[in-house]
């Protein structure tokens, strides 16, 4: 079986996943580090060799637009999570632009609470723990990269693999209709949405999003 990368959002890490059911084969955590998304898009597909399946949360999928755009050929299967495929906004750049001047932890601070539909302790802690462990240096090399995406629905359309989408419904960064947006481009694309769940899926909905990960998995050995 291909080996799995799994691209983590901004200010996470492998943690995001941990919690999910054992999935097939080999598991590659990708980091993505540099101020680009051309830069993390070459990280990705520098983490293994040959063909993969490829599935992001986030900034780690809209890394992974960019993936599917220079080596479609080279990814089994996609599954895009809490995500964007959209160009930034004038305001999303401005918040980019405040958010890499000012203190790294009044930034996590002030992010941490959109992260989850229902925050409880120990979920916060997780997250607190993956940002304090990303760090500022990598937090505004991210902030940077973010800036330099564009549209993705191209590459989204170009792709003949399956395509798996999962949001949740209480996500305040990216709602439903941005999922929808990436399906509709998609040549086989799926979506799913999770009642009652945020942005960080894989913390919030491990099982569930574990056994749709799977399947999708299952689909591009087929």
């Amino acid at each position: 079986m291909t080996p799995t990368v799994l691209v983590p959002g901004m200010l996470c890490d492998a943690d995001l996943w941990s919690d999910l059911p054992e999935l097939p084969g080999e598991v590659v955590h990708a980091e993505i580090t540099e101020p680009t998304i051309g830069g993390m898009a070459e990280q990705v597909l520098s983490s293994v060799d040959g063909e993969f399946s490829l599935v992001g949360l986030s900034l780690g999928a809209i890394v992974g637009f960019e993936v599917l755009r220079r080596a479609p050929d080279r990814v089994r299967a996609f599954g895009a999570l809490s995500t964007n495929a959209g160009a930034p906004r004038p305001e999303q750049r401005a918040a980019w632009e405040r958010q890499a001047a000012s203190d790294f932890d009044e930034v996590v601070a002030e992010i941490q609470p959109a992260m989850f539909a229902e925050p409880s302790g120990p979920l916060r802690e997780r997250f607190l723990g993956m940002a304090g462990r990303v760090g500022p240096e990598v937090f505004r090399a991210q902030l940077a990269a973010q800036a330099t995406r564009g549209e993705a629905y191209d590459a989204v359309a170009g792709y003949p693999g399956p395509v798996r989408v999962l949001c949740g419904d209480r996500d305040a960064l990216c709602p439903t209709g941005f999922h929808e947006d990436i399906v509709g481009h998609a040549q086989r694309g799926r979506l799913h949405v999770l009642s009652g769940a945020g942005h960080l899926l894989p913390l919030e909905r491990p099982a569930v999003v574990g056994a749709l990960i799977g399947r999708l998995l299952e689909r591009g050995e087929r």
